[in-house]
């Protein structure tokens, strides 16, 4: 994600020709648009993707649970 934004902003300031963009060539321009897909490639073929994703579900599903056994009362640890 911040490959593609900081492509969108050297785009921008090459097309508008704002400071030294103005006289980069466009390769290096569009250099972080090309590091973008090859990332996301990498992290949908390596799982990154989904695991993150299950991590979310997880942590939101363990974030329920804790919030139902506080408003029932029963969210105290026992000692052994």
């Amino acid at each position: 994600m911040y490959f593609l934004g900081l492509g969108i902003a050297l785009l921008a300031m090459k097309y508008f020709e704002i400071g030294p963009v103005a006289v980069w060539s466009w390769w290096w321009v569009m250099a972080p648009f090309v590091l973008a897909v090859a990332w996301w490639s990498w992290a949908d073929a390596s799982g990154f993707t989904k695991r993150k994703a299950m991590e979310r579900d997880d942590e939101r599903r363990q974030d329920r649970i804790d919030r139902q056994k506080t408003a029932l009362g029963t969210n105290f640890k026992k000692k052994r």
